[in-house]
């Protein structure tokens, strides 16, 4: 009985992310409203870009901005701790560069709040942060600005990663994961008017914002951690899929691993670290909106729900086969039951371009490939930020 109970308790409790992942999902099959044509008026922009060695893909991304900006717009590249020529191929394309060197507190959140420092001397109206690997499609800029000058909120692009030319079939699945985690769910919240995650890249902020907010953390989940920080305060992100930013996925081993890491360690150590207050906050606070981003935080990445999910309804049919106990089964299995469907409709929906439908027999292998990634998580070693090798 005592195992039955644990089972039934786990099983239950992943009802939680997995029917909001499920909900979402069907959110996100229904159109959704486009924004809305506003009075173009010109605000001044600064295209924040903090970069740190990325010389070999640097020029690209500036070469995708500079045809938007207006005539008080401008790029600010914060050349971090740069060990190439990273700000002299930033000079030469006409952006404005600040160096700033620091060995011990190294990492993106760091070069953020040195660049937002620097320009408190002539700031911007609106502030909008690219990151150095990143091309922004053509009208994202203006979309941007104009959507956060409008509701006064910061504003997160639809941000996406693409695979390189002729890759695995492992990249692809990482691709369509990412695709159901910063496209899928965030249009499902979209359509009820909930907020959404900030995700490193394509976000735009009004000065009066992102002036007071803290950024230096040093926290390797840092956007997701400002995102929930400002919902608090009543600025909570918006998502506006019109305004498109990609970026592709590292061709090398190392880099694809430590990237990986570096992302799902951030967000699982805000899953274990701050879920639990924040969500008392917004509870005793009646804070809908950070509560819906709390919920949303706490969707674990998609291979280790799969992960989860399939070991609690392994241990359930196994502890059915010997008491006869039917509810852990019952409830695990309509958590599997609800994954599914999530997975096929996101691939129906937006993922058929990444994969074919006989692709997603490749998942279950992909998501074993990543225990190590979680077992080190489990075990406390700790990953530290490490620039994304690339080449």
């Amino acid at each position: 009985m005592i195992l039955s109970g644990i089972l039934s308790v786990l099983a239950f409790c992943l009802l939680v992310p997995i029917g909001l992942l499920f909900f979402q999902t069907i959110l996100a099959l229904f159109p959704v409203k486009h924004l809305s044509k506003k009075i173009q008026i010109q605000y001044s922009v600064v295209i924040l870009m903090p970069a740190h060695n990325e010389s070999a893909v640097l020029l690209d991304t500036l070469n995708s901005i500079f045809p938007q900006l207006k005539e008080n717009d401008r790029v600010l590249v914060v050349a971090d701790n740069c060990s190439d020529d990273t700000a002299t191929i930033a000079r030469n394309a006409g952006a404005e560069v600040i160096e700033r060197v620091d060995l011990h507190r190294r990492g993106k959140s760091y070069a953020l709040d040195f660049g937002v420092k620097h320009l408190r001397a002539n700031p911007p109206e609106v502030v909008i942060i690219v990151d150095a690997d990143c091309l922004v499609s053509n009208g994202a800029i203006s979309t941007l600005t104009q959507e956060c000058i409008h509701s006064d909120r910061p504003i997160q692009s639809l941000y996406l990663m693409n695979s390189p030319n002729n890759s695995s079939l492992k990249f692809r699945i990482a691709e369509f994961a990412w695709l159901v985690k910063d496209q899928v769910r965030p249009l499902g919240y979209l359509r009820l008017g909930m907020p959404c995650q900030l995700m490193g890249s394509g976000m735009a902020f009004p000065w009066s914002i992102i002036s007071k907010a803290t950024l230096a953390s040093g926290h390797l989940a840092e956007d997701l951690k400002l995102g929930l920080e400002l919902t608090a305060l009543g600025k909570a992100p918006l998502f506006c899929p019109d305004a498109l930013v990609t970026s592709t996925f590292p061709e090398s081993a190392e880099g694809s691993q430590t990237q990986r890491a570096r992302w799902e360690h951030g967000h699982l150590g805000m899953i274990v670290s701050d879920a639990p207050k924040l969500l008392l906050q917004a509870i005793l606070k009646g804070n809908v909106q950070l509560m819906a981003m709390v919920l949303d935080m706490c969707v674990p990445p998609l291979a280790l729900l799969l992960l989860i999910i399939f070991f609690v309804w392994v241990m359930s049919g196994l502890h059915f086969w010997v008491s006869a106990s039917a509810l852990p089964l019952f409830v695990s299995s309509v958590d599997m039951l609800l994954l599914g469907c999530a997975v096929l409709f996101s691939w129906w929906r937006f993922g058929r371009c990444v994969l074919r439908f006989s692709d997603l027999a490749y998942a279950p292998i992909y998501t074993i490939k990543k225990i190590p990634l979680y077992l080190k998580f489990m075990l406390g070693k700790k990953v530290e930020w490490i620039r994304t090798k690339r080449d």
